[in-house]
């Protein structure tokens, strides 16, 4: 790791001054400056903002500097959000971990991390070694010829269901952007991985009230129960009338560039009567444009399958 300035401003206003790499748990950012994929000169600690707290009155409102662990264990949270901050990563690693700062974690593509290798986000120009190389763990959807790493985060998944939304702040005042606007796909750009301007920071996740989100849940596919990041995982939200179907979230991860809503596979859920073939004729259309790679064919196949099976669970495991 390289030296490095570190400051602890107290105020928000404080923070935009410092011009430095901002620090919450430090979970994805001291990983990556060990490996010198990244090399702040300036380190800005922002824990000492008045940024926590979580609020249930009229939807979901979540303090951008709010522990994983603390958001998964409330009871106002939706069952689909918990079950993914519980699915993601270790007990101790949830415990230091921001809500923020997880929604910016980097991909987990081993040629990022490895700065032997070439890539293109990051260096860009160089070359995506993983497009030739080892790409079983790499996107089908959203990916261009620059880049195929997936996106990271579990619980970004079901905030793009839930058409989350972030509170940005920086120096020239605050805005709010879609979670689903957040995020940008590789392109030809992939270095840019999301709006974020210079010296701007999320201060809160917003998401908007939908009472029949309590019946939802997330279900994450990986090689190991312990800690693993997600070959392809899917969170769904069911609002069911007399055993038929009226409305429906449905998003997957793993599999894909972004958090990836699938809006196709919500329309064709709507009006079906609550049943497996209801569920294998939607979940279909999640193979629609998807591009695999040399090793992870496979995952085509598996995202339909992930989504029936979080489908069945909620349907068969709960009650309306």
């Amino acid at each position: 790791m390289r030296p490095f300035e570190l400051s602890t401003p107290a105020t928000l206003e404080a923070a935009m001054d410092t011009g430095g790499t901002f620090l919450a748990g430090g979970t994805t950012l001291v990983d990556l400056m060990k490996l010198d994929v990244l090399t702040p000169r300036r380190i800005t600690d922002i824990n000492a903002l008045p940024l926590y707290g979580i609020d249930t009155g009229d939807g979901l409102r979540i303090g951008a500097l709010e522990r994983m662990s603390e958001v998964a264990a409330h009871p106002g949270v939706y069952p689909m959000i918990s079950r993914a901050l519980l699915l993601s990563a270790s007990q101790q690693l949830r415990n230091m971990a921001s809500i923020g700062g997880n929604l910016l974690q980097r991909t987990r593509c081993g040629y990022f991390r490895d700065v032997t290798m070439p890539c293109n986000k990051r260096d860009p120009g160089s070359g995506c070694s993983a497009i030739g190389g080892a790409n079983r763990m790499h996107a089908i959807l959203g990916s261009s010829r620059h880049c195929v790493a997936t996106h990271a985060s579990d619980v970004a998944v079901p905030l793009v269901a839930l058409d989350a939304q972030l509170r940005l702040r920086g120096a020239e005042g605050e805005r709010t952007v879609r979670l689903a606007d957040f995020y940008r796909l590789p392109g030809d750009t992939p270095e840019v991985e999301n709006v974020l301007r210079q010296g701007e920071l999320i201060t809160e996740v917003i998401v908007p009230r939908l009472d029949w989100a309590a019946w939802s849940t997330y279900v994450k596919v990986r090689d190991r129960q312990s800690y693993e990041f997600a070959l392809c995982s899917a969170a769904v939200a069911l609002d069911v009338a007399g055993g038929v179907i009226v409305d429906a979230r449905v998003a997957v991860g793993g599999v894909a560039t972004a958090p990836w809503r699938l809006a196709g596979v919500e329309a064709a859920l709507r009006g079906e009567p609550v049943a497996r073939a209801s569920f294998e004729a939607a979940a279909a259309i999640a193979g629609h444009g998807t591009e695999p790679l040399s090793q992870n064919g496979f995952k085509v196949s598996l995202v339909k399958r992930t989504i029936v099976r979080a489908l069945l669970e909620l349907t068969e495991g709960g009650s309306r």
